[in-house]
């Protein structure tokens, strides 16, 4: 529902660096150990620097050891709530947090597909204005009544009506639930 962008100095993410084994034995041996865990253990400043310029310079018994992009891999950790991606020196964090709000609101547009699916078997013309009633649980309700503008809008209805039963309206699967839809056009 929005983006906010930030930087790393925001404070936001957590990251850390992974050593490569692999790549580091081979190219820093007698040090490897030393320098894997001054990896392991950089700062969110020198992070940034580490990205930043693609290599960062340790001192490891007043020797100078560079280790470049290659050498490690930058990471941000899990955020309770969020799922996190990274791809290079991006980061993408998406708050996964299901309010009541957006459950209604994802009802709603599921309410929009069901008429709209309706609406086409019924062979309307795009543009026909139609009347809709709906025989739904109490839940179900709560979601059309909060988005009945949003309904309205997106399948061209004079009317959105909650009625307690319908005879001759057609059986929709909502998730769990059985509800009914009568469509007319106007």
């Amino acid at each position: 529902k929005g983006i906010k962008f930030v930087s790393n100095e925001d404070g936001v993410l957590v990251k850390r660096v992974k050593p490569d084994f692999k790549k580091l034995g081979p190219k820093f041996g007698p040090v490897m150990k030393q320098l894997s865990k001054l990896i392991a253990g950089m700062s969110q400043k020198e992070i940034v620097e580490y990205e930043n310029n693609g290599s960062f310079t340790f001192d490891i018994d007043g020797q100078a050891v560079t280790i470049t992009a290659e050498d490690a891999e930058v990471y941000s950790e899990d955020i309770p709530g969020w799922l996190v991606a990274n791809s290079g020196k991006l980061t993408v964090a998406l708050d996964i947090t299901v309010t009541e709000e957006l459950k209604r609101e994802g009802v709603a547009r599921e309410i929009v597909n069901r008429i709209q699916n309706l609406r086409k078997g019924k062979n309307f013309e795009i543009t026909d204005r139609i009347s809709v009633k709906v025989a739904c649980s109490e839940s179900t309700a709560a979601a059309i009544t909060d988005f009945k503008s949003y309904i309205s809008k997106q399948v061209l209805a004079t009317e959105v009506a909650i009625v307690p039963s319908l005879e001759d309206g057609e059986e929709v699967m909502l998730d769990d639930e059985a509800l009914k839809i009568q469509v007319e056009k106007m």
